[in-house]
């Protein structure tokens, strides 16, 4: 399960947006999850990122963003309201 708004909080604010990217670290053994946030936040997300890999603070690593895809299994079973926050025609960018 995601969460279903960004990650980003503004000025003491939740964006309430809903996610596009799932944000991660890829590094040459592994890759960490840190969160995941919408188109308007993706180039914050990826500036803070890379100040907080400079301090130290993070995993170094190649950021990535991998769109969220809706799936489903036999033992998730989701209403058409569960899917209306995604957009499946976006371009990767």
């Amino acid at each position: 399960m995601l969460p279903d708004k960004c990650s980003v909080t503004e000025e003491g604010k939740q964006c309430v947006n809903p996610p596009h990217f799932i944000v991660s670290i890829v590094s040459s053994s592994d890759e960490y999850m840190v969160g995941v946030t919408c188109q308007k936040h993706k180039h914050i997300v990826s500036g803070k990122i890379g100040i907080l890999q400079k301090e130290g603070k993070m995993h170094d690593g190649k950021i990535s963003f991998e769109p969220v895809k809706a799936i489903g299994t036999d033992c998730v079973h989701g209403d058409t309201d569960d899917f209306v926050q995604i957009d499946m025609n976006r371009s990767k960018n």
